[in-house]
């Protein structure tokens, strides 16, 4: 079974090499999309290039965030490449099965064989507990082992999906979900890791300076959220002891957050 990770980068060095590397481990192709990368991140893509990347192409960067241009040239790869199964996936993600022992490709590989043909994913959200933890330049997944369960509505992140020679909608929902005729959701969902900072500067620099949103994306399809106004002064990290630490405890989902503390949401 042939799986393809189609993944949009703009600067994305922090994490590029690991993302790589995981999906490679996990038996996942990697199809990356270069949206005009400053920093060495096509360079970290090329390298992988026959070891997991089966190819890198130039998205032009239009001198904004265009999510919906992103989306709609992932829906268009996904009738064009020759794949079994494709997964929607950021740099900053780490997929998984909740099985010890199981790839993901194995998960998928079993959602298929129930004649299942879209996975849901459970969204685990890794920061730093305080903001003089910096994970820049480290093995960021070792440095940050506490999270909250993250699910703001029902099938928040249905991110991969059978291909069948069909168009697939990822933009309606902005990229939440992959919507198709006939989708049948295997009631088993998969792990996804986020890590949208890896310290309180990199918070501040990534939603403040570097990341500049779409106007028509803000005003007219109320993408983005508070990323596009962000506000240091709303942010906050969680203590401790108001997050798990999956890889001690297990993935508990018991206590669902419905939004991000760092973007000023409240405590559940």
């Amino acid at each position: 079974m042939r799986i393809i990770a189609l993944l949009a980068l703009r600067n994305e060095a922090l994490y590029l090499e690991h993302c790589l590397t995981h999906l490679a481990d996990q038996g996942i192709e990697t199809l990356v999309m270069d949206n005009d990368s400053t920093d060495d991140s096509l360079e970290i893509a090329r390298s992988f290039l026959g070891r997991g990347v089966l190819g890198v192409e130039r998205l032009p960067y239009p001198g904004y965030y265009d999510w919906q241009g992103i989306l709609r040239r992932k829906e268009q790869l996904a009738t064009e490449l020759d794949a079994d199964w494709f997964i929607h996936h950021d740099a900053d993600e780490i997929r998984q099965s909740p099985i010890p022992g199981q790839t993901l490709s194995e998960a998928i590989a079993a959602a298929d064989a129930a004649g299942f043909d879209a996975i849901d994913f459970r969204e685990f959200v890794f920061l730093p507990t305080g903001r003089d933890l910096d994970a820049r330049g480290a093995d960021y997944v070792t440095a940050l082992p506490h999270a909250y369960y993250f699910q703001p509505h029902p099938e928040h992140r249905v991110n991969a999906w059978k291909a069948r020679g069909q168009s697939v909608d990822l933009v309606s929902s902005g990229g939440h979900r992959a919507e198709f005729a006939g989708r049948r959701l295997s009631p088993e969902r998969l792990i996804l890791r986020h890590y949208p900072f890896l310290s309180w500067n990199h918070l501040v620099d990534k939603y403040r300076h570097s990341r500049r949103y779409s106007d028509y994306e803000v005003q007219e399809l109320g993408w983005h959220g508070k990323r596009a106004c962000f506000d240091e002064g709303e942010a906050w990290l969680p203590n401790i002891e108001d997050l798990i630490r999956p890889d001690a405890d297990g993935w508990q989902t018991d206590r669902v957050w419905t939004s991000h503390p760092f973007l000023g949401g409240e405590q559940p």
